[in-house]
């Protein structure tokens, strides 16, 4: 439910999360703030309770803001008409974006130092950290890693050069670098459709759909790009054309990232990055399973698919969630109006709504039973019980055909 606020005029109205939107730093600054309590629970001599601020980032993602949207609940908040223009322009909203950068990569390297370093005894520990700090210390870096890319999202969307560029920066922490032409060129224009390797589709459980869009959307980025490559009079196999092959350029600078942190630590930080960077762009691919779970753009007469709409994307307006991935689960709008910068996107009513925010619903796609109990009626009422009108996991269609068939011709 949104809040009607058509009665405040332009000079009146005022972003009330404007300066709550710092709370995207929570995640690239989460491991310097555990480091004083960590300390301290090594000088009390708690030696394993002290493993557990290492965890902080599986700790925030799976509790504390699954927690906080169920006591904050919604937002309700839109920005109206009159202010759209000066809340686009205003530049400390990207500035919030920006920021994210210099901390998640002081992190990174922190990181790395830590699960390589032979003597923390300034932490309190007898020579370095053990196999379970080293795991959630690389799980936590993954968190970051995870929310970085919803921040390369956020700037890959515009047509600032800059943005750009920074997007692709904060993209090679997780490898994932290919995701900025994908999501833009391919996403955006086939999503909630079957060709789409990043819309789920009803009844494929988050462990299919996970290995299908992580190589789906990796061959089709390349797809793309070579083909926009060609139609320049260039071969993407060409040397010479690699500068300027936005996926190879992106995937060059995790190389490189990778490449100078393993010259400076050594190579016992393989598993660190490795398990950051799997898990980092897991936790994009979890949200894209959710996003778009069932949902189907219906054939025009022509054969094509109609114009992408708010009701084929899952929306939750969970304020506390929406803080922490720069309204991403606005995402109706977003799809929309895709180059619509955060602090303008609204929570747009008819849209299908999750039951909570992203941050619940994570850990829920991870148990298909209990993913299916949850959304599969749902997908179904946003149908009114039309089957044929979902987007259907092949391997399925004739048992869901057969299932709710008589349901759907009650509906018709």
């Amino acid at each position: 439910m949104t809040t009607e606020i058509s009665d405040i005029t332009a000079d009146q109205w005022r972003d009330r999360k404007r300066y709550l939107w710092l709370m995207g730093l929570i995640a690239p600054t989460a491991l310097f703030v555990m480091l004083p309590i960590v300390w301290a629970l090594n000088d009390l001599g708690w030696h394993t309770a002290a493993l557990v601020p290492f965890w902080i980032g599986p700790i925030l993602l799976y509790v504390l803001l699954p927690a906080l949207d169920l006591k904050f609940g919604p937002d309700g908040q839109n920005p109206p008409d009159e202010v759209m223009e000066r809340l686009e322009n205003d530049r400390y909203y990207r500035y919030c974006t920006y920021i994210y950068l210099p901390f998640q990569y002081a992190s990174v390297i922190f990181g790395a130092y830590l699960f390589t370093a032979s003597d923390l005894s300034w932490l309190g520990f007898e020579g370095g950290l053990g196999w379970p700090a080293k795991i959630g210390l690389a799980l936590s870096v993954g968190v970051l890693g995870g929310v970085g890319i919803n921040t390369a999202h956020e700037m890959g969307h515009k047509k600032d050069s800059l943005e750009r560029w920074l997007s692709k920066i904060t993209l090679a922490q997780t490898g994932y670098g290919h995701f900025y032409i994908e999501h833009n060129r391919g996403h955006h224009v086939r999503v909630a459709t079957p060709e789409d390797p990043a819309s789920a589709r009803f009844g494929e459980t988050f462990w299919e759909f996970l290995p299908r869009s992580v190589w789906g959307s990796l061959r089709s980025s390349w797809q793309i790009e070579a083909q926009r490559l060609r139609r320049n009079g260039r071969s993407p196999w060409d040397p010479r054309t690699y500068p300027g092959n936005d996926v190879l350029n992106a995937w060059a600078m995790t190389v490189l990232l990778f490449g100078v942190l393993i010259a400076v630590f050594g190579v016992a930080l393989i598993p660190y990055l490795v398990i950051q960077a799997v898990f980092g762009f897991t936790l994009l691919e979890t949200v894209n399973y959710l996003e778009h779970y069932g949902l189907l753009r219906q054939k025009t007469a022509s054969g094509r698919y109609e114009r992408c709409a708010p009701a084929h994307s899952w929306n939750s307006d969970h304020i506390v969630t929406n803080l922490f991935l720069y309204h991403l689960q606005r995402h109706s709008d977003h799809h929309a109006n895709p180059t619509r910068r955060y602090q303008t996107l609204r929570s747009i009513d008819g849209a299908p709504n999750l039951p909570s925010g992203y941050a619940s619903m994570i850990a829920l796609t991870y148990f298909p039973p209990l993913w299916r109990k949850v959304m599969d009626h749902r997908v179904l009422d946003h149908y009114d019980g039309d089957i044929t009108r979902v987007n259907l996991h092949p391997r399925l269609r004739d048992k869901m055909l057969a299932r709710y068939g008589a349901v759907a011709e009650v509906s018709r």
